[in-house]
């Protein structure tokens, strides 16, 4: 068996993208009674602009997101259900299983909505991909006032 650290870096580095992306799975407790408001926010055009991307559009089944000036990527709607989940796919995303998805869950115990965040990243992007839906869910509370 080969231990990668060992390898150079170029080589782990093609080993890597070989071995291709994880799934990664993230919880965020929101505020109780705000599954309509967080629905809206993370389905819809208007809502994704208020925290997700500086400009953002939906034309058919394909959003449009622009940061700053010059990064602008498409995603394409492959599957929701209202006030449940939203599933998307990057149109330059090369692994077949990979996509990203934002989910409502609600707990009929405690009465409060977790929003769950499914994405992949190559193993070395991992602990990256997470800071970041981390920061952005921190954005989407913000904006809501969640």
């Amino acid at each position: 068996m080969v231990d990668i650290n060992n390898l150079p870096y170029f080589a782990r580095s093609n080993l890597i993208i070989l071995m291709g992306k994880e799934k990664i799975h993230m919880e965020f407790m929101l505020k109780s009674g705000s599954g309509n408001i967080v629905w809206n926010i993370i389905s819809t055009a208007s809502g994704l602009e208020t925290w997700f991307a500086d400009r953002v559009t939906l034309n058919d089944k394909t959003f449009t997101f622009q940061w700053g000036k010059s990064e602008i990527k498409n995603a394409l709607i492959v599957n929701y259900r209202v006030n449940s989940f939203i599933k998307m796919k990057w149109d330059d995303e090369e692994d077949p299983k990979a996509y990203f998805e934002l989910r409502l869950a609600y707990n009929e115990l405690t009465k409060d909505y977790t929003l769950e965040v499914v994405d992949f990243a190559y193993p070395d992007e991992i602990e990256d991909q997470q800071e970041l839906w981390t920061s952005q869910i921190d954005n989407l509370k913000r904006v809501s006032g969640l």
